[in-house]
């Protein structure tokens, strides 16, 4: 499971969004992709699901969307602006 940090804020524009990391205070610019990718991921789903949407949205391969979501989740979690947790089982 892929969740944004609570340490994010945000902020979503028809041009794109805004990201501000208040632990380490630094911001990032995002494109409206990056945008759409970060507000799919606020509501939960998955990163194929996400690929699927950006697919879909912006008229690309969905060979072309999950490298590009798995490539943008990865430069995410490096800036420690996403979290990925492995899901709880219930015994």
């Amino acid at each position: 499971m892929v969740r944004v940090s609570e340490h994010v804020r945000k902020t979503h524009s028809p041009d794109g969004g805004i990201v501000l990391d208040v632990m380490h205070g630094r911001m990032f610019g995002l494109n409206l992709v990056g945008s759409k990718i970060l507000e799919l991921l606020e509501q939960q789903s998955s990163p194929t699901l996400i690929a699927q949407e950006i697919a879909r949205k912006f008229g690309i391969s969905a060979e072309m969307a999950e490298q590009d979501v798995r490539e943008f989740l990865e430069i995410l979690e490096k800036h420690h602006l996403i979290e990925t947790h492995a899901p709880s089982t219930a015994l």
